[in-house]
């Protein structure tokens, strides 16, 4: 028992440190100046569909092309909109935040492994 904890003390990284550093601020920050607009554009969609479904049936019920009413394609265009977003962050994700992350974790497995 003694020897887990001397082991666990020995590589201990100050994880606090980590989150309080430039680099990992600067991870934080980039990916919430993407999340946070693509959130709220979301939202705002979402919602304003439901409240043409719920206040507008009148439009909402107006076809475009035979049986396909307005309703319709704009809630299709909420599976479409969730789609794109997911593959649009994926991208960012890949080419913005990995990098990054991957930097800082890697400096922590070094330090933990010098320790």
């Amino acid at each position: 028992m003694s020897d887990h904890t001397s082991a666990g003390s020995r590589g201990a990284i100050d994880y606090v440190a980590v989150e309080e550093s430039e680099r990992f601020r600067t991870l934080r920050r980039t990916q919430r100046s993407f999340i946070f607009p693509l959130a709220a554009f979301f939202l705002i969609w979402y919602f304003a569909y439901v409240l043409l479904a719920a206040f507008a049936v009148d439009f909402m019920a107006q076809r475009v092309w035979g049986d396909i009413t307005v309703g319709l394609l704009l809630g299709l265009g909420q599976f479409v909109t969730t789609f794109a977003i997911t593959m649009a962050y994926v991208a960012f994700a890949n080419r913005k935040i990995d990098p990054l992350a991957t930097e800082i974790r890697q400096e922590l497995e070094r330090a933990e492994g010098d320790a």
